[in-house]
């Protein structure tokens, strides 16, 4: 029987989950990281967060990973694409074109990502914040006109 065959060996990535696991769990012990960056990569461990490998190299090297506001801090190239494309989105004003255009962009930056839900979820995070910030009396608005609604069903209070 011969040894040869057409199919080819796999690699194993450069940290398996294993090593990456260790790896978090010795940044997290380690009292030299600020509190703010330990507590991220604690959640990214528990949660399987596709970023967590990045978020332990970035703390390893030195890196906070939180800024002044308390945001977390982007570092790739794709992270700041995205995030200038949903701010292109989320803007008021912009032609369609303009708009459909960032929109065709930020698909296509998705598709050919490394770790695409990570970046859609980074993408929603900053459309969301981005809405509320300039919409936040219209949905106090809103809220509250489902409360009446609720509250003052039939013109006689709720108990």
């Amino acid at each position: 029987m011969a040894n040869h065959s057409s199919a080819t060996v796999r690699e194993t990535p450069h940290v398996d989950q294993t090593t990456l696991k260790r790896r978090a769990q010795s940044v997290l012990n380690d009292r030299s990281i600020d509190a703010q960056s330990r507590a991220i990569i604690r959640y990214a461990l528990e949660t399987n967060d596709p970023w967590l490998a990045e978020l332990v190299r970035r703390a390893d090297a030195g890196e906070t990973l939180v800024d002044e506001g308390g945001f977390l801090k982007t570092c790739s190239t794709a992270e700041e694409k995205i995030a200038a494309l949903a701010e292109i989105l989320c803007r008021g004003g912009d032609e369609a074109g303009t708009t459909s255009a960032a929109l065709l962009v930020l698909m296509s930056t998705l598709e050919n990502a490394s770790h695409p839900k990570a970046l859609a979820n980074l993408a929603k995070h900053i459309a969301f914040t981005r809405c509320g910030e300039s919409n936040l009396n219209g949905m106090v608005e809103a809220q509250v006109a489902v409360f009446e609604s609720e509250l003052l069903a039939d013109d006689t209070l709720v108990a």
